[in-house]
């Protein structure tokens, strides 16, 4: 319905599991399906014609392969993030800040799932 019939560009997924099959046919034409992680636990099997009908592309996002076999790359994405965010464009959610000697509770609130957006340890 937001989309008016015509499916997402990208989709990011780090859960993976039982949604990961509607992720897919929520895809637009020459959409990009991001697997990120299977934070549910379940690693999702793909059927394959999903991806020839969207003329879609299924992308692994492994952060750490990436930054071990092209780290030019990766600092260079680093670059233009932190350009996106010091002109604005980029705007983390921080739901919380923490002083350095609480960092136990904010490692505790992550272990909890229980954080919204970014946590963050301030040493000072």
């Amino acid at each position: 319905r937001l989309t008016n019939g015509q499916g997402v560009d990208v989709i990011y997924d780090p859960v993976g599991g039982e949604l990961f099959d509607q992720a897919v046919r929520g895809l637009a034409w020459n959409g990009r399906l991001l697997v990120v992680g299977f934070a549910s636990g379940t690693i999702p099997q793909m059927a394959a014609n999903l991806v020839l009908l969207k003329g879609a592309a299924v992308l692994g996002v492994f952060w750490g392969a990436f930054a071990q076999r092209q780290p030019e790359d990766n600092a260079a994405n680093f670059r233009q993030l932190f350009a996106w965010h010091s002109g604005g464009k980029l705007k983390p959610l921080v739901s919380q800040t923490y002083a350095l000697g609480e960092a136990g509770a904010a490692i505790e609130r992550l272990g909890q799932r229980q954080a919204v957006g970014k946590l963050v340890v301030l040493a000072r």
